[in-house]
């Protein structure tokens, strides 16, 4: 399957889970603040990117939550050093170097992008 076939794949499956257009959902949107995704969304984000790629995604695998409870990961409201470990670590097809000039957590979800989902399904075809 070539990028083109993924991110179109992607589009759809945000689109689906959303009750968006899928002129809308652009590679470049944040899943959160320009899509409105809330907390269940994620979870219908995921199902639809399993089925439409024949993935199995674990839970925490691609919306790792522990970021938002984890008090070593977080301290005064900011990611610490442990913590961008543990996105690099949990998010390796994330783009992390503007986030880490601004850790703030309030800023976690701006990391969620329909292109951060192509480049974990790009990610996650490879490795099968």
């Amino acid at each position: 399957m070539d990028e083109q076939e993924i991110v179109s794949k992607v589009r759809q499956c945000v689109a689906t889970a959303l009750g968006r257009d899928e002129d809308e959902v652009q590679v470049d949107k944040k899943l959160q603040s320009d899509l409105e995704a809330e907390s269940i969304d994620y979870l219908d984000i995921t199902f639809q990117l399993e089925k439409a790629f024949g993935i199995s995604i674990d839970k925490d695998e691609l919306f790792p939550q522990k970021i938002f409870q984890d008090e070593e990961l977080v301290k005064n409201g900011v990611v610490t050093e442990k913590g961008l470990q543990f996105l690099e670590e949990k998010l390796p097809f994330a783009d992390l170097a503007t986030f880490r000039k601004d850790p703030r957590v309030t800023r976690v979800p701006d990391l969620f992008t329909v292109g951060l989902l192509v480049n974990y399904v790009k990610t996650k075809l490879a490795s099968s």
